[in-house]
């Protein structure tokens, strides 16, 4: 049931898992001295799968109000279930951190490294297990496991949902969007429902962390589009998966697509993980002037346009000159390793 380690400051850690039926019963207890019992001795508490426990904020409240000298560590496959049975009890008790596939910024890679593995990483995503397959027909079984197993699990668990088939397809009219504006309306026609059921799919699709999305920047000029979005997904290899190409990059027809989805996904992790506080947005005019990427951070806005080869672009003057320090870049596959590191 249990597994300790003792590690180089000899700390004690108790390693258990939310789907043991003896844990889950010791920790949906809400008995304190089953639980003094339980973590007794030690000074760290990690618990997988913690949203399949019953009740298992109020036991982590009990223990974080009770028992001093423990820290715990709360895991699960789906997000969006366990915030929502920890976060209320767990109010000013808890920190929370967001596990985002692999990022740039995290692998110890030179920029020649990097250069090797970018079209890897644009077709196959950065998942840790497809990270460290070998060959490509694993890396295609890991990413339909995931898409069929994590991903869509976490969505039909949400209200019992059932229909898988309508979220796959719900998914592959996103991929196929991704730099485009969406229409709710449009999503909802051509999957015969209403755009209500659309709008609630969107936004549990979102807090499972599959996507995510950008709204459009307005502030001074009458003719900016203000109320489109447009939808990226954590992961270039399950955008890929959704819609069965994993072709190399010459033979693609959608290169620039996954650049974009690349970039973002990666720049937003970074932002993450560094503690860079923006808001992001994209930008465009009813006359077709528009830029990928706004970034406002301190007051600043920076745009940023995502070409998979270096060309040479013309600055947006009309967005330059109404937004005073504003600024404007082109991300390329030659400079692109400092705008995600």
């Amino acid at each position: 049931m249990e597994h300790i380690k003792t590690v180089l400051t000899d700390k004690k850690i108790l390693m258990v898992e939310g789907d043991n039926l003896d844990v889950a019963e010791i920790l949906s207890s809400q008995r304190l001295s089953v639980l003094r019992r339980f973590t007794a001795g030690y000074d760290y508490l990690f618990i997988d799968e913690a949203q399949k426990i019953p009740n298992i904020g109020n036991n982590l409240k009990l223990i974080a109000d009770t028992i001093s000298g423990i820290i715990v560590f709360v895991t699960g496959s789906s997000a969006f279930e366990l915030r929502n049975q920890i976060g209320e009890p767990l109010t000013g008790r808890s920190r929370f951190f967001y596990l985002y596939p692999i990022a740039q910024i995290e692998l110890d890679e030179s920029y020649l490294q990097a250069r090797e593995n970018l079209e890897t990483r644009l077709i196959w995503g950065s998942y840790p297990q497809v990270i460290t397959a070998e060959t490509d027909n694993q890396r295609r079984d890991i990413l339909e496991s995931i898409k069929n197993g994590v991903l869509l699990r976490d969505i039909l668990e949400l209200d019992n949902i059932k229909d898988s088939l309508f979220i796959l397809n719900l998914l592959r009219l996103l991929a196929f969007q991704i730099g485009n504006d969406v229409s709710v309306n449009e999503l909802a026609t051509g999957l015969g429902v209403n755009k209500n059921t659309i709008g609630r799919y969107l936004e549990l699709l979102e807090k499972c962390y599959i996507i995510f999305t950008l709204q459009a920047f307005s502030r001074n000029l009458r003719k900016e589009i203000a109320k489109s979005r447009r939808y990226y997904f954590w992961d270039n290899g399950i955008r890929n998966s959704l819609i069965s190409n994993f072709n190399r990059i010459p033979i693609r027809d959608d290169t620039g697509r996954l650049w974009e989805n690349y970039c973002i996904a990666e720049r937003l992790k970074r932002n993450h993980y560094l503690s860079h506080s923006s808001n992001y947005y994209f930008w465009r005019t009813y006359d077709q002037k528009e830029i990928d990427f706004i970034e406002e951070s301190s007051g600043e806005l920076a745009g940023f346009e995502f070409k998979w080869t270096e060309k040479k672009i013309k600055p947006p003057q009309e967005f330059l000159n109404t937004y005073d320090h504003s600024s404007f870049r082109v991300i390329h596959n030659l400079n692109y390793l400092e705008f995600i590191t």
